[in-house]
C-alpha cells in the first residue's frame, strides 16, 4: 500500500539556456552535460550554481548515442556513432575545454601521446577504447570509477589506473587513494601537472574481466564494487565479482553458448514466466556466465557468484500493452555510514533499483539479499532515479517523489543497539508514501544530482517546429530573454519566483516580420522543449513540513495509523540526512577545484574532427586561450563551521521526532507499546518531561496509555543517575495507584524514588494492603517507608510480622529493598538502602541470608556483595559470615574455590594478627560469627570434622576464644575435602611452626599433601603422645604398611636413645599390636631387631601366632 501525502518536496525551479534543444543529459561531479539532438557537441553547465553557468562546451568525435559520467577520475564515457560505424570514448580533463580553445589530445587505449611532456601541462584527452563487438550500454562505478561495457553477447570490464606520461611502460591500477585524489579536481590538477618532480599522470584504463553472456541480451548495465547488473527487456540479473586464489573451473566458451542458443529456438514464441530468485537460488537461472580474465597486472583468477535473478511476464502487469512491459532505470545505489575511514573501504549497503512502467523493486544486495520495497506507481513511469532520501520518478506530464527505505537497513548495520529497549527505527518493511506531484508537459527523462533534478522535457507538436529553427533565431530569442531578465531583476522581481512571468519570459518576443511567418501560436515555453532544474528542498525544511502536516492527524485523532506513518517517513528522512552528511561533504570538497593555469600548455596535441568544423593551429590556441583567475579555496574552519551546525540541527530535529513517535507508541496498542520506551530514551526527554506530555487533560476520558506505563517501568527499573523530585515521584505514586497498583511495591524500591514524600506513600501502600492483602514485600516496604519517618517502633512491628524465611523470600522477589545499582550486571555499582543499613545494625543474620539468598539467585555478585559490606564498615565480619552463607549454598564449583580461598586467607590473617593469650578478653558485641566453627562443620561439606590427634597436639585451653575459632575453621577446611592444597600453601608461610597450632596446620597440609613419612618424623619430634592418634587416622587402607615399614623403625629407634622414653614405649606398644594384627608370624619375625632385645617382642609374636586359632 502507498501511502499520499500532500508535501512539498521541491522549493523552486529554473531552466538551464541551452541553445540548441537536448538529446541527452547526464549530471556527475557538480556538472550537467547536455548533448544536443543529432549534434557532435558536450556543454556543460555547473549545477552548484543558481544559474546553471556554462564550464566549457567541446565537441565529439561522433555522434553521441550514450553518455556517462564517473565521478571517481572525473571523466566522461560515450558511444558514438560516425559514418554507420559504433565507437566507445572517454574524456578525461574535460574541465579545461573553456570555449572550445583548449588544445585536445587523441590517444589509444594503454597509449600515452608522445608529445606530452610536464611542460605541456593539463590538456583534455580522449581515449579511443577499442571493441571486438559493438558496445551496447556503459556505467560506471561510482565508488572505484571503473567501466562497464555491455555488447551484444559480453560484458567487459575496465579497471581505471593510473598512468605515468614520462614512463609508458610503467603504470599501475588506479590505488583507492588515488581515487579519492581524482575525485577532487582540484588534486587531479596538482597530479597531472606535477611540475617539480617531472612527471605527468594521466587516466587509463585496464581491459580486466570478460563475461561471457547467454539467453540474455543486455540493453543496460550498471557497476558498484563489484556488483554487475544487467537487465533486458523482461530480465534483471545481479552478479558479484571476486578475487579467487583458486584455479577458475571449466567453462562453456563463447562458441558453445551461442551454438546453445541457436539449438533452444524454435517456431514458437514461448512467454517467460514471472520469476524471482534470490542468492544461492539465483545460480538455477537459465542464464549462464563465463569469465575470461584478460587483466595483466596480477595474476589471479576472477570468481563470479549469482546474486539475483528477476523474471517478468508481458501480461504480469495491467494497464500497459505488452510493448511497454520493458524494465528500465537500473541502478545501484551504495551507502557509507559516516565518514569513510580509508579509500578502500566498502559501502557498508549496496542496494540495487529498477523498474517496470508501473511498478518499482528495490533490494539490498550486501548481506542477505532481500527485497525492501515495491513501488506501485499510479501511472505509466517513463524513467526513475533513487537518491539516498527519495525515489524520483517522472511520467509523461509529472514528476513524482516516493520515500525510500534505505536509511531503515543502513541504521540497523551502523548501531547493534537498534530494535531493543535503548533505540528504536522505523522497519524496512513501512510502507512507502508518495509525495505532492509537480506537473510539467511532455517529460522524457531525469537525472539528479544531489538536490538538484534536471528533467527534459519535449511536446511531440513541437518537435518538428524546433527542428526547423534556425540557430541564429535561437540566439536572438535567448538575448532578448537575459535582456528582460536582468530588467526584471534590476526593478527586484525574480521572474522565477512567478509562474507568470517566466511563461512571458519564455515567449519569443521578435519583429514583426519574423512573428508574421509564423503562423502557429507559441507554446508556453516559446519551444517545443525545454531544460528544467528543479531545486529539492533541504531534509529539514521537508521534516518540518511533514511535522505540520502530521498536526491535522494529530487534532483528529492521536492514535492515527497515519500519524504514525507520517513521523515514521520523517524519522527515516532525518536518518537518511546524518548517515549520508558525511560523504555529502566529501564529495562537495571534492568538487571544490581551483582553475587550471594556462600558462605552459605547449606541446603536440590534437583536436577531434567534428562535421562542419574545422581544426584550429595550436599556436593560435594558445594565442586567442583568455587567463583565467584562480578560485581561492575557502578556509576549512569557515566550511566546517555551518556543516557541523547543519549536522546539530538534523540531530534535534531526530530528538524532536522521536519524542512524536514516543507520544504515538505511547497511546498505542498493546501490540506497538513497547516502542514508546526506545523512541522517548533516543528523545533525551526527562521522565518528568515525558509525563507532562502524557497527562490526561482534566475532564477528559483517556487514561494513561501502555506505552507510557511500559517506558515509566522500565525508567523506575532500570539503575540510572536520574533522580526524581518530590512533586514528580509523587505523581508517578498517584499514576501507578491508578493505573497498576501491583506494581508499587517496585516502584517505591526505585532508587529514583528516594524523595517520594514517605508520609503519603505509606498512606497510599496502607489502602493497597487493606484492598488486595497482606504481601510480605509490601510489609517490607511499608517498614523502609517508617524507617524514613524515623519511626522505630511501627518499623519493628511491621518486620515483626513475618518470620526471617519468608522476610528472605520477599527480598528476592524485590532485591532494590536491600540493594540500589545492582541490576546482575557484572561491574554495576551496587549500595546498600537505608533498610540495609538498619538491618546490619539490628538484624546481620538476616542480612547475611538475605544477601546469599540474592547471590544464589543471580540478583547480586560476590564483588557486588562485597561493595556492599565494605560500604557498611563490616567488611571483616558480615563479609566472612556472608562467604560462609554462601559456601554452604552454593553449587557452582568455580565459586566455591574463590571462596574457599577468600575465607582461609582471613583465617591466617586472624591467627597471624590475633594475640592467641587467654586471659584476653572475649570479642565486643557485632563482632562475633554467625557461625562456629562447630556449626560449619555440622551444615558445611566443606569444612570436615576436626582429625582426633588435633585435639592431642592442640588442647582448647592454650589461646582464647577468638583465635581458637579462627584455628578450628582453618583445621576444619584443611580436614575438608574441597580445599586446593596448593593454593593455600603460600598463605600458611606467614604462620611458623614454632607454636604447637601454627605446627598443626603445616602437618594437615604435608599430611595433605601425602607425605607420610616426614609428617612421622616431625610428630615424633614434637608430639610424640599424638603419634599413634595419627596413625590410626590417617595410616588405614593401603597407607597401612607405614605401620611396619616407617613408624616401628621409628619408634625403635628413638627408645632405645631416649632418655625418658615412657611415652614412645607406649606407642611403640599401640604399634605392635597393630603390627601383630596386621602382619603374619612370618613378617612378624623379620621385623623384630637383631640388638638382642626380642624378648621385648615376643608377648607380641605369640599374639601373631595365635591370631588365626583365634579366627
Amino acid at each position: 500500500m502507498v501511502h499520499v501525502y500532500n508535501c512539498h518536496p521541491f522549493s523552486s525551479q529554473q531552466i538551464v539556456q541551452v541553445e540548441q534543444e537536448p538529446g541527452l543529459v547526464c549530471c556527475g561531479g557538480g556538472a550537467l552535460f547536455v548533448v544536443a539532438t543529432g549534434g557532435c557537441k558536450v556543454e556543460a553547465y555547473d549545477l552548484e550554481q543558481d544559474a546553471c553557468p556554462l564550464i566549457c562546451r567541446f565537441a565529439t568525435m561522433g555522434t553521441v548515442k550514450s553518455i556517462r559520467h564517473s565521478t571517481t577520475g572525473d571523466y566522461l564515457v560515450t558511444i558514438e556513432e560516425k559514418n554507420s560505424a559504433t565507437y566507445l570514448r572517454a574524456y578525461t580533463n574535460w574541465r579545461y575545454q573553456a570555449e572550445e580553445k583548449a588544445r585536445v589530445g587523441v590517444r589509444l587505449l594503454g597509449h600515452l601521446l608522445r608529445g606530452a611532456s610536464p611542460r605541456g601541462g593539463v590538456q583534455m584527452e580522449i581515449i579511443e577504447i577499442p571493441m571486438s563487438e559493438r558496445p551496447v550500454a556503459v556505467a560506471c562505478c561510482s565508488v572505484t570509477g571503473d567501466l562497464l561495457v555491455a555488447c551484444e553477447n559480453t560484458l567487459v570490464l575496465f579497471n581505471l589506473k593510473l598512468q605515468n606520461q614520462q614512463s609508458p611502460e610503467g603504470h599501475a591500477p588506479l590505488s583507492r587513494q588515488n581515487q579519492q585524489n581524482w575525485q577532487n579536481p582540484a588534486v587531479s590538477d596538482q597530479q597531472s601537472s606535477n611540475h617539480g618532480h617531472g612527471s605527468v599522470a594521466a587516466l587509463d584504463f585496464d581491459r580486466a574481466v570478460i563475461l561471457h553472456l547467454s539467453a540474455i541480451k543486455a540493453i543496460k548495465v550498471a557497476l558498484c564494487v563489484g556488483y554487475v547488473a544487467l537487465q533486458s527487456e523482461l530480465e534483471v540479473l545481479v552478479l558479484k565479482l571476486e578475487a579467487s586464489d583458486d584455479p577458475s573451473p571449466t567453462e562453456e566458451t563463447p562458441d558453445q553458448l551461442r551454438h546453445d542458443d541457436g539449438e533452444e529456438q524454435t517456431d514458437f514464441f514461448v512467454l517467460p514466466r514471472h520469476q524471482e530468485l534470490l542468492g544461492e537460488r539465483a545460480k538455477s537461472c537459465d542464464v549462464h556466465v563465463s569469465v575470461e580474465k584478460t587483466g595483466l597486472e596480477d595474476g589471479g583468477q576472477c570468481a563470479v557468484s549469482y546474486v539475483l535473478f528477476r523474471r517478468f511476464s508481458p501480461e504480469f502487469f495491467q494497464g500497459c500493452n505488452v510493448d511497454e512491459t520493458q524494465i528500465h532505470s537500473l541502478q545501484f545505489h551504495p551507502l557509507f555510514l559516516g565518514p569513510r575511514a580509508s579509500p578502500a573501504e566498502d559501502p557498508a549497503c549496496v542496494f540495487c533499483f529498477f523498474s517496470l512502467p508501473n511498478a518499482g523493486y528495490l533490494y539490498s544486495l550486501k548481506g542477505s539479499v532481500e527485497l525492501i520495497s515495491a513501488y506501485q506507481y499510479p501511472e505509466k513511469v517513463l524513467e526513475a532515479v533513487l537518491t539516498d532520501h527519495l525515489l524520483h520518478v517522472v511520467t509523461r506530464n509529472a514528476l513524482q517523489c516516493f520515500t525510500v527505505r534505505c536509511a531503515a537497513l543502513a541504521a540497523r548495520m551502523e548501531d547493534p543497539y537498534i530494535d531493543t529497549t535503548m533505540k528504536a527505527c522505523p522497519p524496512c518493511s513501512l510502507d512507502v508514501c508518495a509525495l505532492r506531484m509537480q506537473s510539467f508537459i511532455g517529460l522524457r527523462s531525469i537525472c539528479v544530482f544531489g538536490r538538484r533534478v534536471v528533467l527534459l522535457s519535449r511536446t511531440d507538436g513541437d518537435a518538428c517546429e524546433a527542428h526547423e529553427r534556425t540557430p541564429q533565431r535561437r540566439g536572438l530569442e535567448l538575448k532578448e530573454h537575459t535582456k528582460l531578465t536582468g530588467i526584471f531583476l534590476a526593478v527586484g522581481i525574480d521572474p522565477t519566483t512567478s509562474p507568470a512571468l517566466e511563461s512571458l519570459l519564455a515567449r519569443p518576443f521578435l519583429s514583426r516580420k519574423w512573428a508574421a511567418s509564423t503562423p502557429k501560436e507559441p507554446s508556453a515555453g516559446g519551444h517545443g522543449w525545454n531544460l528544467y532544474v528543479v531545486n529539492a528542498v533541504t531534509p529539514i525544511e521537508l521534516y518540518q513540513e511533514m511535522v505540520e502536516y502530521s498536526q491535522s492527524y494529530s487534532e483528529a485523532n492521536p492514535q492515527a495509523q497515519s500519524l504514525r506513518h507520517l513521523l515514521s517517513e520523517a524519522h527515516l528522512l532525518l536518518r537518511a540526512s546524518l548517515l549520508a552528511r558525511p560523504r555529502l561533504e566529501t564529495e562537495g570538497r571534492g568538487r571544490e577545484r581551483e582553475e587550471p593555469e594556462t600558462e605552459g600548455r605547449g606541446g603536440e596535441s590534437e583536436e577531434p574532427e567534428t562535421e562542419g568544423q574545422e581544426r584550429e593551429e595550436p599556436e593560435r590556441q594558445e594565442r586567442e586561450e583568455p587567463q583565467r583567475p584562480e578560485r581561492e579555496e575557502p578556509e576549512r574552519p569557515e566550511r566546517e563551521e555551518p556543516e557541523r551546525q547543519e549536522r546539530e540541527e538534523l540531530e534535534a530535529a531526530l530528538r524532536e521526532n522521536c519524542a512524536h513517535l514516543g507520544d504515538c507508541f505511547s497511546r498505542g496498542s498493546q501490540r506497538d507499546c513497547h516502542l514508546a520506551l526506545p523512541y522517548y530514551r533516543m528523545s533525551s526527554l526527562s521522565i518528568p518531561e515525558v509525563m507532562s506530555r502524557n497527562r490526561p487533560h482534566p475532564g477528559s476520558p483517556r487514561s494513561y496509555g501502555p506505552g507510557f506505563l511500559f517506558y515509566l517501568k522500565h525508567c523506575l527499573l532500570e539503575e540510572t543517575q536520574q533522580v526524581l523530585h518530590q512533586d514528580a515521584a509523587d505523581e508517578v505514586i498517584d499514576i501507578f495507584s491508578q493505573s497498576e497498583p501491583s506494581q508499587l511495591v517496585g516502584v517505591c524500591s526505585s532508587p529514583i524514588m528516594v524523595h517520594a514524600s514517605p508520609a503519603r506513600t505509606l498512606q497510599t501502600l496502607g489502602r493497597l494492603e487493606d484492598s488486595a492483602g497482606v504481601s510480605v514485600a509490601l510489609t517490607v516496604t511499608m517498614a523502609t517507608l517508617a524507617l524514613r519517618l524515623d519511626d522505630p517502633e511501627r518499623y519493628g512491628q511491621l518486620m515483626d510480622r513475618h518470620s526471617e524465611m519468608l522476610l528472605v523470600y520477599a527480598f528476592i522477589e524485590e532485591p532494590r529493598l536491600l540493594l540500589h545499582g545492582a541490576g546482575g550486571a557484572q561491574h554495576a555499582e551496587a549500595h546498600p538502602t537505608a533498610l540495609a543499613l538498619e538491618m546490619a545494625r539490628t538484624q546481620p543474620g538476616l542480612l547475611v541470608a538475605a544477601l546469599v539468598a540474592l547471590h544464589e539467585n543471580g540478583k547480586v555478585t560476590l564483588e557486588q556483595a562485597n561493595r556492599v559490606f565494605k560500604e557498611l564498615g563490616r567488611e571483616r565480619c558480615l563479609q566472612v559470615d556472608f562467604w560462609e552463607g554462601t559456601l554452604m549454598a552454593s553449587s557452582q564449583e568455580p565459586v566455591i574455590q574463590e571462596l574457599l580461598f577468600r575465607v582461609a586467607s582471613v583465617y591466617v590473617e586472624r591467627l597471624t594478627h590475633t594475640n592467641p593469650d587467654p586471659k584476653l578478653s572475649h570479642p565486643g558485641p557485632g563482632k562475633r560469627p554467625l557461625k562456629s566453627a562447630d556449626d560449619l562443620i555440622g551444615s558445611c561439606s566443606h569444612f570436615g570434622p576436626l582429625h582426633p590427634w588435633l585435639s592431642v597436639l592442640c588442647p582448647v585451653h592454650i589461646t582464647n576464644s577468638q583465635h581458637q575459632e579462627a584455628l578450628h575453621k582453618l583445621q576444619s577446611l584443611l580436614c575438608g575435602p574441597s580445599l586446593y592444597i596448593g593454593s593455600v600453601g603460600p598463605l600458611l608461610e606467614q604462620i611458623s611452626e614454632d607454636t604447637l597450632w601454627g605446627f598443626s596446620l603445616h602437618l594437615l597440609c604435608a599430611t595433605r599433601r601425602g607425605h607420610y613419612n616426614h609428617s612421622i618424623e616431625k610428630l615424633l619430634d614434637r608430639c610424640p603422645q599424638a603419634i599413634i592418634a595419627y596413625a590410626n587416622h590417617h595410616l588405614q587402607d593401603r597407607h597401612t604398611a607405614l605401620w611396619w615399614q616407617k613408624l616401628l623403625p621409628e619408634l625403635c629407634s628413638r627408645a632405645r636413645g631416649a632418655m625418658d622414653n615412657s611415652i614412645l614405649l607406649a606407642a611403640l606398644q599401640e604399634t605392635l599390636v597393630v603390627v601383630s594384627m596386621e602382619t603374619s608370624p612370618t613378617e612378624f619375625l623379620e621385623l623384630i631387631p637383631d640388638d638382642g632385645t626380642a624378648a621385648y617382642f615376643v608377648p607380641h609374636l605369640l599374639t601373631c601366632t595365635q591370631r588365626p586359632l583365634n579366627v
